[in-house]
């Protein structure tokens, strides 16, 4: 998929209709490629209402409507699981996760989680997206 920024809703439409109502979303790309940007359109199309912002610090941010958004930037595998972190990705609804790295990825697909990956690459003022998931 690749779209202009205001285009992203569409893409975001498309996502929901690849995503299952229980996910574990890997959002891949460089710093600025849009990985919040597109959580706040992921945000919108599930009904949240809630003000989407970055986790960057807080490494967790809650939302209405069953969606959680993680920041791992500066968050260890280690430190994100001893911060019971790993349990919440039980909560059902979509769990964005930035700067997740292949080896939590492997994890819980281990542990049973349905798990999808978008990569984000800027190309000539748009986006491309590239979605892979375990379906």
């Amino acid at each position: 998929m690749e779209a202009p920024l205001e285009g992203l809703m569409s893409v975001a439409e498309q996502m929901k209709e690849i995503f299952p109502d229980d996910a574990v979303i890997f959002l891949r790309g460089n710093l600025a490629a849009g990985k919040t940007t597109l959580t706040k359109a992921l945000a919108k199309v599930k009904g949240c209402s809630d003000e989407v912002t970055s986790p960057t610090f807080s490494i967790q941010q809650i939302y209405d409507n069953g969606l959680y958004h993680y920041d791992l930037y500066q968050c260890p595998n280690e430190k994100f699981m001893a911060m019971g972190l790993l349990e919440s990705l039980e909560e059902p609804g979509w769990h964005l996760i930035e700067w997740g790295d292949e080896a939590l990825e492997n994890l819980l697909r281990m542990h049973g989680f349905y798990v999808a990956v978008v990569e984000i690459t800027p190309k000539e003022g748009k986006r491309q997206y590239k979605v892979t998931t375990d379906a």
